[in-house]
């Protein structure tokens, strides 16, 4: 028997992953979605030896298709519902696609403006089918559904009910009763208005039961899913609509000042959010219970969450509501370390979290984040986008950290590359001692070989992609959080000299170690 020495049993396990948000899943239907696809991709991730897929927040989005501006922090998106499994479920007939013909959709790129019609229509002909008697089967789980999610799924069912009775509009444009409407109101226009109130609810239900069929493949296959939470709710979101007290609001419910962030790495002018910001003070009389639900809302659906913007709890940047740039904000102090104290005592235990911590990080900040334990975020690029030393080079990694090749706001890495300065350039080549001629796969396996607990890259960099790939680039209001890849890249080679990196780095070992467990116990 092979005794260990205490090195190697204090060694902690290492991951890898890869950052893909579902819509960009391949499918015949103009987006990804939770069908087949979504299952394909889990089972490239274990051929992969990857432990780790990472997705956007999974909520349903509003104004700019920004998956950081959904119309609620608790609800999922309904466009990643699949066709294919409601037909399964009998909700559907095989021929839907005759009865309801899709427009021609781009394999490459989502097209909201054509995809929204078309999916509500599918959703709207199941939600039909199902109150008629169809999938029958569904019918207890339904009511369970709604029962167990009542707390939230009651203000995003009638909030949604209402914004389309308005034609869209937000709900500072209803009229003043719908505004701010009192409990008993609020029934009223639920029962005046029930079936288009019943469809929100079973949109939902779809959507969990379809995402949480796909978790738990993901994690019979030993792979972690990391999800995202925005730290700021949408202006016209049922979060704020419903809960107004818990937000800087004027009598009308319009936002006294806003969220953004200062002028920065991604913008000279900041960032104008123009998210409402909390009312701490208020949140902190509830004992943090709105904030605590969400989380752990979240968190029945992935395994570990990142908030995003974690800086902003210890202090933000509050931007006066008329100002049409973000220059001219101030730091007021957030919550700081009581509410992560409040959910900890709530949950019984230490909550998985990954603090978001890029931008402008003050020594408060990393006090904060490293008091808690929390792993903060490293990006390759940031290393390289100017000559000095910094400590996004990897060999100042702490081991509680993720590295990152890049993010969903960044250049892919090939696009990155040919774009930096030549003085960057030429120390990329020199520190990884390469022609930069596969630049992604050389800050691929500088991630993968660092000593960040997690490695994880877009899949636009594992593919190789360059900048007309990009998912998102900040300040610029269109063409974002569209692109899609072809299911025929995901090649046994490209799977094969992923496993082989993480291999030689020790990245892939945890998973292994943990599927040779299940093994032995069978």
């Amino acid at each position: 028997m092979k005794h260990e020495s205490k090195n190697e049993k204090k060694r902690r396990p290492r991951y890898s992953g890869i950052l893909l948000h579902p819509t960009s899943l391949p499918g015949p239907y103009g987006i990804g979605d939770l069908g087949k696809s979504a299952y394909d991709f889990i089972d490239f991730l274990d051929q992969a030896g990857q432990s780790v897929w990472q997705c956007l927040p999974l909520g349903p989005t509003g104004f700019g298709d920004s998956p950081y501006q959904a119309l609620s922090s608790f609800a999922g998106q309904p466009l990643l519902i699949s066709p294919d499994l409601l037909v399964r479920d009998g909700l559907l007939p095989e021929n839907f696609t005759q009865l309801l013909p899709p427009p021609v959709f781009n394999d490459y790129q989502v097209n909201y403006g054509d995809l929204i019609p078309w999916k509500t229509s599918v959703l709207k002909m199941a939600a039909k089918n199902f109150f008629a008697g169809s999938g029958h089967s569904l019918k207890e789980d339904f009511s369970s559904f709604c029962r167990e999610e009542k707390e939230w799924l009651d203000d995003y069912a009638l909030f949604m009910t209402l914004k389309d009775l308005h034609g869209g509009k937000c709900w500072h444009d209803w009229e003043p009763e719908m505004v701010n409407p009192s409990a008993h109101v609020r029934q009223k226009l639920i029962h005046a208005n029930r079936d288009s109130f019943n469809y929100f609810c079973f949109v939902q239900f779809l959507f969990f039961r379809q995402w949480k069929a796909l978790h738990s493949y993901a994690s019979k296959k030993h792979i972690t899913i990391i999800g995202d939470l925005p730290i700021f709710a949408a202006p016209d979101s049922s979060d704020v609509w419903a809960d107004q007290s818990l937000f800087q609001l004027d009598s009308k419910g319009f936002p006294t000042a806003v969220a953004g962030v200062p002028p920065d790495y991604f913008s000279a002018t900041g960032q104008l959010w123009g998210n409402p910001l909390y009312d701490w003070d208020e949140h902190r009389r509830t004992h943090y219970a709105w904030w605590i639900r969400r989380i752990v809302c979240t968190l029945r659906l992935v395994d570990i969450v990142r908030i995003d913007h974690f800086r902003g709890f210890e202090a933000y940047w509050s931007v006066p509501a008329d100002s049409e740039t973000a220059v001219n904000g101030k730091w007021v102090k957030g919550p700081g370390a009581a509410l992560f104290h409040a959910l900890e005592k709530k949950c019984g235990k230490k909550v998985p979290i990954i603090a978001e911590d890029l931008g402008i990080i003050t020594p408060e900040v990393e006090e904060l984040r490293d008091s808690l334990g929390l792993p903060g975020m490293k990006v390759l690029q940031f290393a390289f986008d100017n000559v000095e030393e910094n400590d996004y080079l990897p060999y100042l990694y702490p081991e509680n950290c993720i590295c990152y090749t890049g993010t969903h706001d960044n250049d892919t890495t090939v696009g990155w590359y040919l774009k930096a300065s030549e003085a960057s350039r030429d120390k990329v080549r020199r520190y990884m001692s390469c022609d930069g001629s596969n630049i992604h796969w050389d800050l691929m396996r500088a991630a993968i070989s660092s000593t960040a607990r997690y490695a994880i890259f877009p899949m636009q960099d594992v593919l190789g992609y360059g900048s007309d790939c990009r998912m998102n680039t900040p300040g610029v209001a269109g063409g974002n959080w569209s692109w899609r890849f072809k299911a025929d890249v995901l090649t046994k080679d490209l799977a094969q000299a992923l496993l082989s990196t993480c291999e030689v780095f020790g990245r892939d070992k945890a998973r292994m170690e943990e599927k040779k467990h299940d093994q032995d116990d069978t």
